[in-house]
């Protein structure tokens, strides 16, 4: 069975209007025509697209698959149109990246740099993103690969562990905690906490975490960035929880001290994910085994 294009921005543009006849004025399409092929495309799906009402359609649920789908299309349509004009700037490949904001602060940058030095032709755009945004990129085609932490959200995709990182606990010099060490998680939850927006994984980890204890996370407030997490808590307007090595950084710049946070699950990894493949394309494949060498090593043993 072969779709077309012009009918499958068809279904994106109803679905959207929630109406036929704007769906065809936006695909410039006559309204009979649109309603035949519409009717056409379920007759050989052999599912209803829409439940036709009184004033307009409602997408059913295979509609929202299928919309789905094709906003992915489009996402690839958009990378292959986007690649195949770099070449013709000599520019051999691009990729996308989608990383969590702890990534990004501790271990990506140096990273990002070897492999430009040694891929000189191939270009790389950044995105700042949740761990569960960046998982829902990489996806559905918006993105090539992803950097984040877990849980897995998506089975779609394949993973590799990249690097291990901890968390750690910023509070403000002259805090009551500041004489310690290292804090369990019940000491911090007498205090405010400032931490990144919601949806951001140490944020509902934390979240999880203050649940288990029957207790309530007092996020007093949620920024993005930690430089502005960092100043906030110099100001001392709460504590925070956030990624060792930038906590580190912050505790040389800014009156802040940098705590141990006493927790097993402050220990965890940064992950590598690509949209599952049963071949990745070649730039894909090139940064993986640059960013997970023993991934690439376990690869060559296997086949030797």
């Amino acid at each position: 069975m072969r779709l077309d294009l012009t009918t499958l921005n068809l279904v994106l543009a109803i679905e959207q209007t929630r109406s036929i006849t704007r769906g065809a004025q936006q695909e410039h399409l006559a309204l009979a025509a649109a309603s035949k092929r519409i009717s056409d495309l379920e007759a050989r799906l052999g599912v209803q697209l829409f439940e036709r009402r009184a004033r307009g359609v409602e997408p059913t649920e295979a509609c929202r698959a299928l919309v789905r789908h094709i906003r992915s299309l489009h996402a690839s349509l958009h990378a292959l149109e986007s690649e195949v004009m770099e070449f013709a700037r000599g520019i051999k490949g691009h990729l996308r990246i989608a990383a969590n904001t702890g990534s990004i602060a501790e271990c990506l940058p140096p990273d990002l740099a070897a492999f430009l030095q040694a891929h000189p032709q191939i270009r790389i755009s950044l995105e700042d993103l949740t761990s569960a945004e960046v998982q829902a990129a990489v996806a559905e085609g918006r993105a090539d690969v992803g950097v984040f932490t877990a849980p897995l959200l998506d089975n779609r995709l394949q993973t590799w562990t990249y690097k291990p990182a901890r968390l750690a606990v910023l509070v403000p010099k002259g805090h009551a905690l500041a004489t310690q060490a290292a804090v369990s998680f019940d000491d911090l939850l007498a205090y405010d906490l400032i931490g990144l927006h919601a949806g951001a994984a140490a944020q509902e980890l934390m979240r999880e975490q203050a649940l288990a204890r029957g207790r309530t996370l007092n996020a007093r407030l949620q920024v993005r960035g930690f430089d502005a997490i960092a100043q906030l808590v110099e100001a001392g307007l709460g504590v925070a929880v956030l990624p060792e090595e930038p906590a580190e950084r912050f505790a040389k710049v800014f009156e802040v001290k940098r705590l141990r946070l006493d927790e097993t699950w402050a220990q965890r990894d940064y992950v590598l994910g690509v949209m599952r493949q049963e071949r990745l394309p070649t730039v894909v494949q090139r940064f993986v085994d640059a960013l997970c060498p023993a991934v690439r090593r376990e690869e060559e043993r296997s086949k030797a």
